[in-house]
């Protein structure tokens, strides 16, 4: 498929997206968010991509908020639309997606930024990199998920305060906030999410899709995160994976993982 506001990259078994609008520093329009959405799915059936990243195009901006343009004359109807939309295609498909999707904050990550690399399953920035959610300043709330992630992730007392004042952090706060797992050099970004994905890369993926759903059981009302864990740790028995694992921890050798 031909992409307008992304592209592709796939090696040793890691594609990489990245978001490119640098002329609004690589913010969520639409039509990016359905491309993003159609290339998370194709990915998601593509056996050659174990491991997804993500980042903006530039030094400046990873993705600089959503497109405030498309939506600054929506009327209420239109505007809860909006967010369903935008959490059902790319926001919890993303947190949902059964292969590991890591973002490379590599610069601004504002409102609907932020809240994308909240719905990716961990974040690795580059120093340069500025976090927040403004939208209040704008006289909306974040939309698509922020009121809820951004909580998980670094307490509610924290959370209150960056949504309420609409401030932003820097990347060493956010690394201090849980916020981000590492924090790097702008030129050793890429490299580093690509080294911790090639590590990824070598696990099952069978389990790794268990262990993804298992650990987001335990965010969702009415569900028990125990029972979830309880159930995938069974079904892992069944995997060609298991039977590859263990075999090859006996053996004293690698394992090389089908997949299946």
């Amino acid at each position: 498929m031909t992409y307008n506001n992304i592209f592709l990259n796939t090696n040793n078994h890691i594609t990489t997206i990245t978001i490119n609008r640098p002329n609004k520093l690589n913010a969520l329009n639409i039509e990016t968010i359905a491309e993003l959405h159609e290339a998370f799915k194709t990915l998601e059936n593509d056996r050659n991509t174990k491991v997804i990243i993500v980042t903006g195009s530039g030094e400046k901006a990873f993705v600089a908020g959503a497109d405030i343009s498309e939506f600054a004359h929506f009327n209420v109807n239109e505007g809860t639309k909006l967010a369903a939309n935008g959490q059902k295609l790319l926001f919890d498909f993303v947190e949902n997606l059964s292969k590991p999707v890591i973002a490379a904050v590599n610069g601004f990550a504002l409102g609907g930024g932020l809240e994308l690399a909240m719905a990716c399953h961990f974040r690795i920035a580059s120093a340069n990199a500025k976090m927040g959610l403004p939208e209040v300043s704008l006289g909306v709330i974040p939309g698509y998920g922020g009121t809820q992630r951004l909580p998980q992730l670094i307490g509610k007392g924290r959370a209150m305060e960056l949504i309420m004042s609409a401030s932003m952090i820097d990347a060493t706060q956010a690394l201090n906030y849980g916020l981000v797992n590492h924090v790097t050099a702008q030129e050793e970004l890429l490299p580093l999410c690509e080294k911790i994905a090639n590590k990824i890369a070598l696990n099952s993926s069978v389990a790794i899709r268990s262990a993804i759903k298992a650990i987001n059981a335990h965010f969702k009302d009415g569900i028990n995160g125990y029972d979830i864990e309880i159930q995938e740790f069974g079904n892992c028995f069944g995997s060609d994976d298991f039977a590859e694992g263990t075999t090859a921890f006996l053996q004293k050798r690698k394992a090389d993982f089908p997949g299946e």
